[in-house]
């Protein structure tokens, strides 16, 4: 066995055990540090979380606010994309009404209304530059809408059939019955001037005369909607509801004569 002189013992231990010493002493040293200041490290990591919570909620603030901005971008778009949709199933509508139709028409946008309380009437886009004249019809795909009263270079008036001031020679497409639809300014009209015995229920449909003196046969008026009796008692009077949504229109068609 080999067998180290005690010198070399000795200086290979003293070494080894100098290490341990450092080690342990660093160790409690450690130890003892950690203990003393570990409230403050405690606040420090409290105060760390603070202001991180602090700088994410911002940023999160942040990103919530242009997520929103980008939402509502979308939503203008989406209502901007309906309103071309609808506008152009109309536009469709006018268009194959047009070209179906044997009547010479010209399509037109409403572009105001009249604020009269007493009046029913709008203002279209299209006047004389476009041959377009007082008395004048004025129609949709769905049915009568009006005529013309006036007409400038580049807009004219149109007068709805609601308005009391207009008076259109009607039949009751069922039975042939004639009468004279006016307007009330309100959601119906009125046709007038019928006989006790006159062949009318609620439902018929009513549409234009030949004795029209502006309005071509056929055009579709409203549907009756109730039927009552004159005040004189010798004839009948039926409410009629417009087939076209006066108060919506949006297109109109107008026919040239």
């Amino acid at each position: 066995m080999l067998k180290l002189p005690r010198k070399t013992l000795i200086n290979f231990i003293l070494p080894v055990c100098a290490i341990l010493l450092v080690a342990n002493s660093l160790s409690c040293f450690k130890n003892s540090t950690q203990s003393i200041f570990t409230p403050q490290l405690s606040l420090i990591g409290l105060v760390k979380r603070e202001i991180s919570g602090i700088i994410f909620y911002h940023r999160n603030m942040v990103q919530a606010e242009r997520l929103q901005a980008e939402v509502d971008l979308l939503r203008l778009r989406l209502f901007d994309f309906r309103e071309l949709v609808q506008e152009n199933s109309r536009l469709k509508n006018l268009f194959n009404f047009k070209q179906k139709s044997p009547l010479r028409l010209v399509g037109a946008r409403v572009i105001a209304r009249s604020p009269d309380s007493w009046s029913s009437s709008l203002i279209i886009d299209k006047g004389r530059f476009s041959g377009i004249k007082p008395g004048m019809v004025v129609t949709s795909p769905q049915g009568l809408v009006g005529s013309i009263v006036e007409s400038n270079d580049h807009t004219s008036k149109v007068l709805l059939i609601n308005d009391p001031n207009q008076g259109i020679s009607s039949i009751v497409q069922r039975s042939r019955q004639e009468g004279l639809v006016s307007g009330t300014l309100g959601t119906n009209l009125i046709m007038r001037y019928l006989p006790d015995e006159a062949q009318i229920t609620v439902g018929d449909v009513i549409v234009t005369s030949e004795l029209s003196q502006i309005y071509p046969k056929g055009l579709l008026v409203g549907r009756v909607v109730n039927i009552g009796r004159e005040f004189s008692g010798l004839n009948r009077y039926a409410l009629v509801k417009p087939i076209v949504d006066l108060a919506n229109l949006e297109e109109v068609l107008v026919i040239i004569q």
